[in-house]
């Protein structure tokens, strides 16, 4: 009977890991999620630090039944979902679904389907890292709560079966303030100044712009300011360089 029991989320790879480990261990699939939010309704409790409600994913319930049958029968447990932030929600939701003891369930990771990199994962087993989990989690919640609350105002608006989502919904939003911000946007007439100085003592020639007259930052409204200031930045003499 095998000892070690390794959950992974696709079949195929329990097949190829199976091969690489040998008969002290079992490798099985998830067939990925096995828990989520409910679709019938929000599932996130706003008023109690919007903590979550998770069920078993529908037609993932004898799936279930059989890896915690699985589980009895070895001595450790190894989750080994994929190395991101979903997988390793998925691991959480396993080790809550299933019952796992703490003390023989370890979180294993690896970026490729080869013998080193499987067994070298078993030899940095680990903890589930609670920040990754948590951070998947705040984008479900923020996921339903963003899609729940506006995808109704697009169907009255717009039209039935569009869905709001995080990414989209905000990005619409600074669209539209931006938007307004042009459609709000008053022209105003204003003119520039620049004056072209040959070096004396080197070839060449120096470009500038005026930018303050007598200390304050030049504004130049019109045409016949802009001449004014030429009239006396000509007959002002010499120039230098501060």
């Amino acid at each position: 009977m095998a000892k070690n029991l390794v959950i992974v989320e696709s079949p195929a790879k329990a097949k190829t890991i199976k091969k690489f480990l040998g008969g002290s261990y079992e490798v099985v699939a998830s067939n990925g999620h096995v828990r989520d939010l409910p679709k019938s309704q929000l599932g996130v409790d706003v008023d109690h630090g919007f903590e979550p409600k998770y069920i078993t994913i529908r037609g993932k319930g004898e799936l279930v039944s059989q890896l915690k049958k699985e589980c009895k029968k070895v001595d450790r447990v190894y989750l080994a979902t994929d190395p991101d932030r979903e997988g390793e929600a998925i691991s959480w939701h396993l080790f809550h679904v299933l019952n796992l003891p703490r003390e023989t369930t370890k979180r294993i990771t690896f970026n490729e389907i080869t013998k080193d990199a499987v067994k070298k994962s078993l030899k940095q087993a680990r903890d589930i890292d609670q920040d990754l989990v948590n951070a998947q989690q705040a984008r479900r919640i923020l996921d339903r709560i963003v899609g729940y609350e506006i995808s109704p105002v697009l169907w009255k608006k717009v039209r039935k079966g569009l869905s709001a989502g995080r990414v989209q919904s905000a990005a619409l939003k600074l669209l539209c303030d931006r938007e307004n911000e042009i459609q709000d946007f008053v022209q105003e007439e204003f003119w520039t100044i620049e004056g072209k100085f040959i070096k004396k003592k080197a070839r060449g020639s120096l470009l500038a712009k005026l930018s303050k007259v007598h200390q304050e930052k030049a504004q130049i409204a019109d045409e016949q300011q802009a001449n004014g200031l030429i009239e006396r930045i000509r007959q002002a003499g010499d120039f230098r360089v501060k």
